[in-house]
């Protein structure tokens, strides 16, 4: 599972609405201050980190991605209802007697499968309109994650494997029971963050792997590696790791609905902020591996 060889690798973590402004927030303050995270030799994306790792390769400007953040949510955009503790209770129920980490996200992939949601040309429409105009892979390596509904195999695609970056966007980013699941080649796939929030882990092979989580997912997870077991193998590769995750101020912005999209301004202000107290200890990694 290990990516090209290189020197840098980035890789975005899930957190929903609340986490892609969070990340671009982050990623936007450390542009302000000389840091260039575009650059780096691949960018691994698990859903909110799909968009905006897509953002980035495609050479968006940061203060205009920023910018669009703060702006008023359009009257359009649906609102989402999302209770946290009764998603994971559902879990709960059908990850019972899961026989392994593959079978307990196929048994997830029952759950969306079955889920009365939005239809998936909706959705398709509503990522399209998120990642802006251009549309195509970018020339730099972007790496996506998906989770296969039906059967639970975990998936990674990029610019070789044939499939539309709108498609893989929207599959990386279809949570469980929320959001539709993605046709692609005939399989319908679901959220990348159903094996792991990171999966950082697709770095592997990298000499320096920065690790941006909204969320960093729980140790023992059924699904799938937890971010310390992700962080071993790449240090155990030889990688020098720096990890950052959304702080206290950031937490409180997501509230107990990510999805919501009224949590865009105050985690992307909050994002933004957290740049100026990491970008001293980001800068030195991204430039030499110390932090």
């Amino acid at each position: 599972m290990a990516g090209h060889d290189g020197e840098r690798a980035l890789v975005l973590g899930g957190g929903g609405v609340a986490g892609v402004a969070w990340e671009i927030g982050l990623l936007s303050g450390l542009a302000a201050r000389g840091v260039d995270l575009g650059s780096a030799d691949l960018v691994v994306g698990t859903s909110a980190g799909s968009i905006v790792g897509a953002l980035l390769r495609t050479g968006e400007d940061p203060e205009q991605l920023y910018a669009a953040q703060l702006a008023p949510v359009p009257a359009a955009e649906p609102a989402v209802r999302f209770d946290g503790a009764a998603f994971m209770a559902s879990f709960a129920r059908v990850l019972a007697g899961a026989t392994g980490q593959q079978d307990a996200r196929a048994r997830i992939g029952s759950l969306a499968l079955q889920a009365g949601t939005a239809p998936e040309d909706d959705r398709r429409g509503i990522i399209a309109a998120r990642l802006g105009g251009d549309r195509s892979w970018p020339a730099a390596r972007l790496v996506v994650t998906v989770v296969d509904a039906a059967d639970g195999e975990f998936r990674a695609i990029d610019a070789e494997s044939g499939v539309g970056l709108v498609d893989a966007v929207a599959a990386s980013c279809a949570v469980p029971g929320v959001w539709p699941t993605v046709t692609i080649d005939g399989r319908r796939y679901m959220d990348g963050g159903m094996r792991s929030p990171t999966n950082a882990d697709l770095a592997t092979g990298h000499r320096r792997v920065l690790v941006v989580a909204p969320v960093p997912g729980m140790p023992g997870s059924p699904l799938g590696p937890g971010l310390d077991q992700e962080l071993e193998e790449l240090r155990g590769g030889g990688a020098q790791v720096h990890v950052v995750t959304a702080d206290e101020a950031a937490l409180r912005a997501f509230g107990t609905n990510p999805l919501d999209p009224a949590t865009r301004e105050p985690a992307a202000r909050a994002g933004r902020d957290q740049a100026t107290r990491e970008v001293d200890a980001i800068r030195r990694f991204w430039a030499d591996g110390t932090a």
